[in-house]
């Protein structure tokens, strides 16, 4: 077990297991939003590389002049496409795509509940292990930043704060977990969040 941090493989296989509690929405914190009825399956990575202080998770930050989501912290990931079997190979396919992870460095450890977003999206998180021998690659045009911070920052409850601003006329709430230069918000936030409370319930 990464002894800095206090939290091993094993917290995390053990979080992730079946049973250990429900998923997350956008609407946790906006309950006065319009419900949405149809979601579209997305899925993301949530890539975890055991470094010498312990674990890190790897995340990127979108190019500043895509129409969606620019400049924002992400996990790799995206909408399934009809060719996907399951969400672990969509995860996969976009993490090939978005910063040049080959299936072949990464092990899946298991996937958290979905998380609902106010889009209309419903997301499913797939946590894996990844070599440290991997040397990340941004996509051209998509990827601004590749970068690694600490596990044990992102999943301590008592680093998230809760902001707001107007978002289609109305005041949406959401997390934030700032890190250095990195504002780490909204959905992405709120999945670290839900893998907080996980790991939280082993620990």
């Amino acid at each position: 077990m990464p002894a800095e941090t206090g939290i091993g493989w094993d917290h995390v296989r053990a979080a992730l297991a079946p049973g250990k509690g429900a998923g997350s929405s956008d609407f946790n914190l906006n309950s006065r939003a319009a419900v949405i009825m149809t979601y579209r399956p997305a899925s993301v990575l949530v890539p975890l590389v055991e470094r010498a202080h312990g674990l890190n998770v790897i995340l990127t930050k979108r190019a500043s002049h895509l129409k969606h989501h620019p400049g924002q912290i992400a996990f790799p990931g995206g909408k399934m496409d009809p060719e996907d079997p399951t969400a672990e190979a969509a995860a996969l396919r976009e993490a090939k795509e978005e910063i040049g992870l080959p299936a072949a460095a990464a092990q899946i450890l298991g996937h958290l509940p979905c998380h609902r977003t106010m889009t209309a999206f419903e997301v499913r998180p797939v946590v894996a292990r990844i070599d440290p021998a991997f040397r990340p690659v941004p996509a051209s045009g998509e990827v601004a930043e590749i970068f690694e911070i600490p596990l044990i920052h992102v999943t301590q409850a008592e680093n998230f704060l809760v902001e707001s601003r107007l978002w289609r006329e109305q005041r949406r709430f959401y997390y934030v977990v700032p890190y250095g230069p990195y504002y780490i918000w909204g959905a992405t936030a709120r999945m670290l969040r839900l893998f907080t409370e996980h790991l939280e319930r082993v620990r």
